[in-house]
């Protein structure tokens, strides 16, 4: 016969006790696996939120430097706009120099025999004129000689009337004439040409 063999060892509970220390194990090595993957989660965030503060600094920074540059730029223009506005008004006072050493000289040629100013007014473009004639005629010769000059455009007679001067009965006027700029002459002819 053959002999009958019971195994009255408790291998149930060894198996039992064998996979509860290998759960333990992969417990133990599935948290470790964890905590390692968060570590290095937390460290590519921490590294990716370090790198972006930088690029941010950076680009404050150079904004901070644009602004710099387009406030002098700003600066820059309102002082090149000043000199240009200076260049003009000095140009226009070279080109103004003459123009009353002119206007003065083309009066005396104009004024006729029996007639002078006592007063000459220069507001921008146009020129007042008052002065005394022996008769109203010499004041429209007068007006007809300002009219041929180059210098002058569009005589207005303001008024005539009759004074006393000196116990000399004279007739008073007043009238007003435009003057014609050189350079608006210029201008003109330019622009008649294209």
């Amino acid at each position: 016969m053959i002999p009958i063999r019971i195994n009255l060892l408790p291998h149930r509970q060894e198996k039992r006790a064998r996979q509860q220390r290998m759960f333990a194990v992969m417990s133990v090595a599935s948290a470790a696996l964890g905590l390692m993957v968060v570590a290095a989660g937390q460290m590519y965030l921490t590294n990716a939120h370090s790198a972006q503060e930088r690029r941010n600094q950076f680009l404050r920074s150079e904004i901070a430097n644009l602004d710099r540059q387009i406030a002098e730029i700003a600066q820059l223009r309102e002082k090149t706009e000043n000199l240009l506005s200076r260049k003009d008004v000095v140009e226009s006072l070279q080109s103004d120099r003459s123009i009353s050493v002119h206007l003065l000289d083309e009066l005396a040629r104009r004024l006729p025999d029996g007639l002078y100013l006592k007063s000459v007014k220069q507001t921008g473009d146009s020129l007042a004129l008052n002065g005394y004639a022996q008769s109203s005629a010499r004041v429209s010769t007068f007006m007809r000689a300002l009219e041929e000059a180059p210098l002058f455009q569009n005589p207005i007679l303001i008024e005539v009337k009759a004074a006393q001067v000196a116990n000399l009965r004279i007739n008073e006027f007043s009238l007003t004439v435009t003057l014609e700029r050189p350079a608006e002459k210029a201008g003109q002819d330019k622009g008649g040409k294209t």
